[in-house]
């Protein structure tokens, strides 16, 4: 597993942050604009370490750009997206690669309408494997919740979306 820095040591953004200051933060860190790190990391892994299938995982931001390797880069097996921030490519949904989209059903960032939208234009023009699940009751960001952060009335979904991701990856990887 690789976690590169896409942000290149920009700063992360964090949910303590000010939600109102996000659409400014985002200027600076264009989910669309990572081909090249990937590039780099998708020769590491198969020229290194003899990687022969690679897949994507992604959260928030990780998650828009999931869709946009999705979308365009061709040396990739599957990714799943994470409460993927889906304005970042409304007009496009011709995934080349099999895709699972975790959304939640309470998400502040991410209206349900934007998944609704997102599900309609795949369905029209995706040709290959996808899927779009809404979990009931969750919030943004509940499948990389911390331990301590856990409600027990959520873990269940938090459960499920983990095991979910996996089970996907490991269907097409």
């Amino acid at each position: 597993a690789i976690c590169p820095d896409f942000f290149v040591g920009q700063e992360a953004w964090k949910p303590s942050n000010d939600w109102a200051s996000f659409d400014d933060w985002l200027k600076t860190r264009n989910a669309g604009k990572i081909d090249k790190e990937v590039d780099v990391i998708v020769k590491y892994l198969s020229e290194q370490c003899g990687a022969k299938k690679i897949g994507v995982i992604g959260f928030c931001w990780g998650g828009a750009a999931v869709q946009h390797l999705m979308l365009k880069n061709p040396h990739l097996k599957t990714g799943v997206s994470l409460y993927g921030v889906i304005r970042f490519f409304e007009g496009r949904s011709n995934l080349l690669h099999p895709t699972f989209f975790i959304f939640a059903e309470k998400d502040d960032y991410i209206p349900l309408e934007q998944v609704t939208l997102l599900e309609q234009k795949l369905k029209q023009n995706c040709k290959v494997d996808y899927e779009v699940k809404i979990y009931p009751g969750q919030t943004h960001g509940f499948v990389h919740r911390k331990r301590e952060d856990i409600n027990p009335q959520d873990k269940p979904y938090i459960e499920e979306g983990r095991k979910d991701m996996i089970n996907w990856l490991n269907k097409y990887l």
